[in-house]
């Protein structure tokens, strides 16, 4: 008589079982994300930012606006001259959680600075659950939700979306999934900008 308790089938569940773990745990599939990430995937594409992505003009800008939990609402284009960092996110999307760490080393390092904003607009526009996740992994990232149209061009709703404008109100940069922000090599990206 088989014992259903062999060595393969024991190896099967288990492998079954982190499977689905992966498949409906977000908080695991960010880990393993966020693993993958250390060991140099998901490395941020900016090596053919050489060319400022079109926005049709910076006036694309004026009226994208986001709204803080205190009802301040921020228009891009009351902006021009600082350099931008949107990242759109969900509470929910595990690559977002995976990134989140790195956008959040990205955001100390430029935090201080007078020519940098960072907008952190959460998809589900529930600032309560988004600001409760920032502290409860004590994140200090500015929480904002979307208060108008987004151009097609910065925003299609695959989460997560980075975007990086100029001091001119270009896109510099828009990437679609997880990526490492605090890599030296997209520090120095945004130093660049900074610099123009």
């Amino acid at each position: 008589m088989k014992t259903i308790f062999s060595k393969g089938n024991l190896i099967n569940v288990l492998l079954i079982g982190a499977f689905l773990v992966l498949m409906f745990v977000p908080s695991a599939k960010a880990l393993m994300i966020r693993g993958l990430m250390e060991f140099g995937l998901f490395k941020p594409g900016i090596e053919n930012t050489t060319e400022v992505m079109s926005l049709t003009q910076p006036d694309d800008l004026r009226g994208v606006m986001f709204k803080d939990a205190k009802g301040r609402v921020i228009d891009l284009a009351s902006l021009k001259g600082k350099v931008i960092f949107i990242n759109f996110w969900a509470t929910w999307c595990p690559p977002c959680l995976a990134e989140m760490p790195a956008v959040n080393k990205l955001y100390e390092k430029f935090k201080a600075h007078k020519d940098v904003v960072f907008i952190l607009a959460d998809a589900d526009s529930d600032l309560m659950k988004a600001q409760k996740f920032m502290d409860r992994k004590r994140y200090s990232l500015p929480v904002y939700q979307v208060a108008s149209h987004i151009p097609k061009e910065m925003f299609k709703g695959a989460l997560p979306t980075t975007i990086v404008i100029d001091k001119k109100g270009r896109m510099a940069y828009n990437e679609v999934g997880a990526a490492n922000y605090a890599s030296q090599k997209f520090i120095d990206f945004m130093n660049s900008l900074i610099n123009i």
